[in-house]
């Protein structure tokens, strides 16, 4: 299984809508063939790691990230050829929340007298698949919520620059964080002070489409983009439905508070470069009223530690709050 895991990474940013799935073949004479998820329209996991084995599938141990599709679709179903491969044995990571599959794909191979193990390695599969899995539970985006900032919480200068807060290896992780997301997000007013792009230049992978709260300037960088003026809730649902299953949100600090105050963000990712402004009047991560008592505060725990040159990457969750 943690061969199907490593074969997963490096398609993170090819496969969406489909999740990045990775299969490790152990064939009788112990040779390991690997395959993975295919950008859409081409084969699944399981498939490429049957044809590199050949005739070798026979009475072979397959794992697989994500419980195997049992429906055709762009593909013809990934259970109907594990059986006809000869298959023994499958490991399954964890299974697809997916309504077209939930079990049945599990069924499926048991039915044909294939040995199923479910759970395997399932924690770091989870962690791995973690979007494409909230996605197909809530039906929204997994919502990333991306901040720089100095020791003090401090994100630009009194005089607005912020140029560059983290070093290259914290913005390198930035514009990977970005190709691993269908959509980006950010306020006008970030798009007026900074004219940023909002696409992936320091690492290969596809740019995100780009999304402006408000209205964004006719000459701006972003354009194309998106302009929305309506509910976010509204908008997390339009964008799932369209096969964004991550959203990275960037800022503005009215943006930030925005989706803080509604409940809306599943990861906080805050990069802390090693400078303090001092004082009070450089700008905050967040904006307009935080919690007005201790018992009101907002906790979580933070679920990984990087260093990233001089800076280090927090990742956050919060606990979930009823809206």
């Amino acid at each position: 299984m943690q061969h199907a895991i490593d074969a997963a990474w490096p398609v993170r940013t090819t496969t969406a809508p489909n999740p990045w799935v990775g299969a490790a073949l152990l064939t009788t004479d112990g040779a390991v063939h690997v395959g993975a998820t295919q950008p859409p329209g081409g084969a699944h996991a399981e498939i490429g790691a049957l044809a590199a084995a050949g005739s070798d599938a026979a009475g072979a141990t397959l794992a697989t990230t994500l419980e195997p599709c049992c429906h055709a679709g762009r593909t013809g179903p990934c259970t109907t050829a594990i059986i006809e491969a000869g298959v023994v044995r499958v490991l399954i990571g964890i299974e697809d929340p997916d309504k077209q599959v939930a079990g049945e794909g599990i069924k499926a191979l048991r039915d044909a007298g294939i040995e199923v193990v479910v759970g395997t390695l399932s924690a770091e599969v989870t962690v791995q698949l973690e979007p494409y899995l909230h996605h197909r539970k809530t039906g929204r985006p997994y919502v990333v919520l991306k901040l720089a900032a100095t020791l003090d919480g401090r994100t630009a200068a009194p005089d607005g620059g912020s140029e560059w807060i983290t070093g290259e290896e914290a913005r390198t992780d930035v514009h990977q964080m970005r190709a691993e997301s269908q959509a980006i997000l950010v306020g006008a007013g970030t798009v007026r002070a900074d004219n940023p792009s909002l696409n992936v230049r320091l690492v290969e992978g596809p740019s995100p489409r780009r999304i402006v709260l408000g209205t964004a300037p006719a000459d701006a960088n972003v354009h194309p983009c998106i302009e929305w003026v309506g509910p976010i809730p509204e908008l997390l649902d339009l964008l799932a439905a369209d096969g964004v299953l991550q959203l990275m949100v960037e800022g503005g600090a009215n943006v930030a508070s925005e989706f803080h105050d509604a409940g809306l963000i599943d990861r906080y990712v805050l990069y802390v470069a090693p400078a303090i402004f001092g004082g009070n009047d450089a700008h905050p991560l967040f904006v307009g009223d935080g919690a007005p008592t201790m018992a009101d505060l907002r906790r979580g725990r933070f679920v990984a530690t990087r260093q990233l040159g001089n800076d280090i990457r927090l990742d956050l969750t919060l606990d979930k709050i009823d809206r």
